[in-house]
């Protein structure tokens, strides 16, 4: 950095200094222009489709039947129904929903977010009502035995209309009328998906809103009296439904995380089984398609779909585990890199709404099956069996993507940016 010194020599080391200084600023310029530049992130759609296609294998394993007369992947692949589908929505209806979500324009989905925001919030209200699915009225019957589960569609509408409401103004939330207003467009979608029994799903958008609030420049005061009232209302929710006895199935997988002893064939029967089986995994894991293992005795319930982890742990141990979670932090580090090169005030807050999504779907999952977090019921991203799930990931990787396709660093905000730090050099 150069420094200016007035010699008293006719201002030749001033203007030598302030020449250099803007030489250096328009290479600073012109670095963050390369990087701001609008493209479709090549490195992002890689990570992610690997995984996928590492979460065929691995819903392959966990479905692998002792009656299996498999002798080859190919085999055990078609021997499985789960499987097949899970192909389906990784080959055909993934690249489907990107590429759609990627060439849609951009003014579109900004002109569209309210529809797809009330759209979505009624069809899971409808669900709710009229619909239901083991103890849960969050599924929606459709063709061939499979069902959709719309409490995961809400989940990218709300953050697209967050976004958008957000950056309306340089300082949201900075009076009581905004400050309604946007909790109401969180709390009311929320309380459906909240009664259909999707608590995982209600806990996922709020904690993408408060991903989105940290980099909205909403005040720190307001953020931690937040923080304060939501941690104080969860306790007295949990302290009213012990006090009255209630048999909600999420208190009791709460007593049960809380107190496994207490239902050790119950509700914690499957925290247990997932344990065992992570642990069974050692260091490197058993291998797949093994005879006798637990994966294959169905020892976990679900460990094709919200316990996937457990599958992985057991057939490639630690290591396998280690380098799953590695691959979702280049995935995470990749999108915040992206953010950070947006400009556009929407743009960015989208992104940080699909990273704190996703970033709270790994953080749920793996807590679950390792015993450290109550069960939700929250699946893996990209990992684990599901469409609906599937359909929502992938769709919010091409919201990102659709972003920095879409993204410019328009002239002024340029100019703004380079006489700002540009007078910082000179003064």
């Amino acid at each position: 950095m150069c420094r200016c010194r007035n010699t008293g020599r006719g201002g030749h080391s001033s203007s030598a200094c302030s020449s250099a200084a803007e030489k250096e600023m328009r290479s600073m310029f012109a670095n963050a222009s390369r990087r701001s530049r609008a493209h479709v992130d090549v490195p992002l759609i890689l990570m992610v489709f690997a995984m996928c296609f590492f979460g065929i294998y691995a819903v392959c394993v966990a479905t692998y039947s002792i009656n299996s007369t498999a002798t080859n992947l190919l085999e055990h692949i078609l021997e499985s129904s789960s499987t097949l589908r899970q192909c389906f929505f990784v080959l055909v209806l993934a690249p489907l929903v990107m590429t759609l979500i990627i060439l849609c324009p951009y003014h579109l989905i900004r002109r569209f977010t309210r529809a797809m925001y009330i759209g979505t919030t009624v069809l899971v209200l409808v669900v709710w009502v009229f619909n239901r699915a083991e103890g849960v009225k969050a599924w929606l019957d459709i063709i061939w035995d499979m069902t959709i589960q719309p409490s995961e569609f809400i989940k990218l509408a709300m953050i697209l209309m967050l976004a958008q409401r957000l950056s309306q103004s340089e300082h949201p939330m900075s009076t009581f009328r905004d400050f309604i207003e946007i909790m109401a467009m969180l709390l009311v979608p929320c309380a459906i998906v909240l009664f259909s029994g999707e608590t995982g799903s209600a806990i996922v958008v709020v904690f993408a809103f408060a991903c989105m609030l940290l980099f909205a420049n909403v005040r720190w005061r307001l953020l931690i009296t937040m923080a304060v009232v939501a941690i104080l209302l969860v306790l007295a929710l949990y302290g009213f439904m012990v006090a009255t006895g209630s048999d909600d199935y999420r208190l009791a997988r709460i007593v049960a995380f809380l107190n496994p002893d207490l239902s050790p064939q119950g509700d914690a029967y499957q925290m247990r089984q997932s344990q065992m089986t992570i642990g069974a995994g050692g260091l490197t894991g058993i291998g797949t398609f093994v005879d006798g293992s637990m994966s294959q005795l169905n020892y976990v319930p679900a460990d094709w779909t919200d316990f996937i982890f457990a599958t992985i742990g057991e057939a490639f141990g630690f290591a396998g585990c280690s380098i799953i979670m590695l691959w979702y932090l280049a995935i995470i580090l990749r999108m915040l890199y992206l953010a950070r090169y947006t400009y556009d005030r929407q743009g960015m807050l989208i992104i940080i709404g699909v990273i704190g999504m996703l970033l709270f779907h790994v953080f749920e999952n793996i807590g679950m099956t390792l015993g450290r977090l109550p069960i939700t019921g929250i699946p893996l991203p990209f990992l684990s069996y599901g469409g609906s799930n599937m359909v929502t990931n992938i769709g919010g990787i091409a919201l990102v993507l659709n972003v920095t396709k879409n993204r410019q660093l328009t002239q002024i905000d340029s100019s703004r940016r380079f006489y700002s730090s540009y007078a910082k050099y000179t003064k």
